[in-house]
Order: structure tokens, then C-alpha cells, then sequence
């Protein structure tokens, strides 16, 4: 699944590492969002889509091809 949040976080002037201060979860796991490797379960989705005052939707795009 594809997503905004490199985009969002270069946008605040934020480092990778700060954006994972606030979401509470490491470095890694922001590297591994934002490379693609890892989808967000819905909690941490939330979270994020809140921080930036976004939906869900906004920052993260869904490609139905991804389930099948």
C-alpha cells in the first residue's frame, strides 16, 4: 500500500526520527512505512492520519490489488 507520510513529514521539516518520537514507535518503523515494506495496522494508520489532521484516506492510498 502506498502513502504520503515522507511527503507529509518533509512538508513539517521533520526527520524520520522525530515523526517516530511522536507516533510513539521507532525509527525503523517509519523507514519501513514509508519504503512500502510495511502496512500500517489501523491504530497506527489513526494515529498517523491524525497527527498530520488528515483522513486515513488522505495519506494512505489503497490498491485493491494488494488483498487479492
Amino acid at each position: 500500500m502506498q502513502n504520503r507520510i515522507q511527503k507529509l513529514r518533509k512538508e513539517r521539516k521533520m526527520t524520520q526520527s522525530d515523526l517516530a518520537q511522536e507516533l510513539e514507535v521507532t525509527r525503523q518503523t517509519i523507514i519501513s512505512l514509508e519504503s512500502g515494506r510495511y502496512n500500517a495496522s489501523l491504530i497506527l494508520a489513526y494515529k498517523i492520519a491524525r497527527f498530520f489532521d488528515l483522513t486515513i484516506e488522505e495519506v494512505f492510498i489503497f490498491d485493491g490489488e494488494d488483498e487479492k
